[in-house]
């Protein structure tokens, strides 16, 4: 069975928070300049992307080609690549650091503490990130807040960040259901992940992803091993949470 048939379910106001997500992505474009899409390739990414797409909105696209990614999200990155209308920016960490870090504390170093863990993350995710962030306005994500409790607040347009960077965070989806995001994908004819279809709702690294069981919770294929409350690789932290940690 595909992702798209387990779980194209529309609430019932679906076609008002489409509208909405539509209107929303028009004014940042209007409004935030400059600003870029940051995409996973995750299910909520190519929903964003396809809607950049069809409003003709200049928004460029990056995408953090961490070394790690699976061979699906690679594919589809080269699919998302020569398809697109609007432009798709890849974002590498720097070489060196990779192979200083694996050099040093081997290439599962990840599985041995939060501390390393997040060390790799800062080396393939968050230092690629401030560089494709480098003099944006704003940047816009795929979080939703039905994806986890940290998340569940997440606003359309956060300025929390703002006093830090002065970037803002548009995310359009932010009331989506994970229901609305397969049904627009299967509405559309969106192409995805096909690692969706193996019981992979949340995409990231290969190390640091796997498939999830029936009732499990939907990051629970992320950074499995940990706790909870670690479930974060830092791009979705604000300062104060940073501060707190």
């Amino acid at each position: 069975m595909s992702a798209i048939d387990l779980h194209a379910r529309a609430s019932r106001d679906y076609d008002a928070k489409l509208a909405e997500t539509r209107k929303l992505l028009v004014r940042a474009a209007s409004e935030y300049q400059p600003l870029k899409q940051a995409s996973s390739l995750g299910a909520e990414d190519v929903v964003i992307t396809h809607l950049i797409n069809s409003l003709e909105l200049d928004i460029p696209v990056f995408v953090l080609e961490t070394g790690a990614l699976h061979g699906e999200t690679l594919d589809l990155l080269e699919r998302t690549r020569a398809t697109s209308r609007t432009r798709i920016e890849v974002y590498r960490p720097v070489q060196e650091s990779v192979v200083h870090f694996v050099g040093r504390e081997g290439k599962d170093a990840m599985y041995r503490s939060i501390a390393l863990r997040k060390a790799c993350c800062q080396i393939r995710k968050l230092e690629p990130l401030e560089r494709a962030l480098t003099g944006q306005r704003a940047w816009i994500t795929g979080l939703r807040r039905e994806q986890s409790s940290a998340r569940a607040d997440v606003p359309a347009i956060d300025t929390s960040d703002v006093p830090r960077n002065g970037r803002a965070k548009i995310n359009p989806l932010a009331d989506w259901t994970w229901g609305d995001v397969w049904h627009y994908i299967q509405a559309e004819g969106v192409d995805y992940n096909p690692l969706h279809d193996q019981f992979f709702p949340s995409i990231g690294c290969a190390p640091c992803t796997r498939a999830i069981s029936l009732g499990e919770d939907f990051r629970a294929g992320r950074w499995w091993w940990e706790d909870e409350a670690a479930k974060e690789c830092g791009l979705h932290v604000n300062q104060e949470e940073k501060v707190a940690a």
